[in-house]
């Protein structure tokens, strides 16, 4: 969390407001727990509701609770884990860990890609893509920013079909596709202000960004996704098959 001082260099009202509900949060409340309401807080700390929601914002921002509209300010019950392998879907991974999901469509059409998407493509300058971008709220709570480039010739009519919910659905029940990843990248990044605003975190808190290359059961490429999910709140991790032979260094090319 920021640390700004006052002119008398003591830290703000709603900054030591934060820290006493941070203290607060992992001392005496478990995962899933409401606070009390921004109301209460104000009347038990003598102060207005507008340092209280301040306070609640470097909670939020630090990955401690998140907001739902009707409900109020929850704990984060913890980091979800989400397998990554050939096979796996958001989806259905989320939903095993007994989570409500819901994905929304924010835009989609044809767009220009960036080169090193085109070039997997084997798409020429100024060449377009469809490009469809969604939004995964899990427990009403915003998690993964997720932007998806097809092949517009393997999904005739897509734009009249997709709605919300998971693209993988649709590319079985309408397409006949059934897709696995054939190659996936990692990295980490910071959160520029549309991951601010739409993952709810700080300007340059730390996200994790996952792009798969999704191919058919021939091995063409028919997707490539995108995923940008806050790192406090997401941790992936990979399964490798049971009977994968490790490699011995004469394998790899050493000497």
């Amino acid at each position: 969390m920021s640390r700004q001082v006052t002119e008398a260099g003591s830290p703000p009202r709603y900054r030591q407001l934060a820290d006493v509900l941070s203290r607060e949060v992992r001392a005496q409340y478990s995962p899933g727990d409401l606070l009390p309401s921004e109301a209460a807080l104000s009347r038990r700390f003598g102060v207005n509701r507008h340092t209280v929601r301040r306070a609640l914002d470097e909670l939020v921002a630090a990955g401690m609770v998140t907001r739902h509209q009707g409900r109020g300010t929850q704990v984060v019950d913890r980091r979800l884990d989400y397998a990554v392998n050939a096979a796996s879907k958001v989806t259905h991974n989320l939903a095993e860990l007994g989570l409500a999901t819901e994905t929304c469509c924010l835009t989609q059409g044809l767009a220009v890609p960036p080169e090193a998407i085109a070039q997997r493509f084997a798409r020429g300058p100024g060449e377009s893509l469809l490009c469809v971008d969604t939004m995964r709220h899990v427990d009403r709570a915003p998690l993964l920013r997720l932007r998806h480039w097809f092949d517009p010739e393997r999904v005739p009519g897509w734009l009249d079909r997709y709605r919300g919910g998971s693209t993988r659905a649709l590319l079985d029940q309408h397409y006949g596709l059934r897709l696995r990843r054939s190659r996936v990248r990692l990295e980490a990044v910071q959160a520029d202000a549309d991951d601010s605003r739409m993952l709810q975190c700080a300007r340059l808190a730390p996200l994790v960004v996952l792009t798969s290359d999704n191919v058919d059961a021939d091995g063409r490429l028919v997707e490539i996704s995108v995923s940008r999910a806050r790192a406090d709140r997401l941790a992936y991790h990979f399964d490798f098959p049971a009977d994968e032979r490790p490699q011995s260094h004469d394998d790899e090319g050493f000497s």
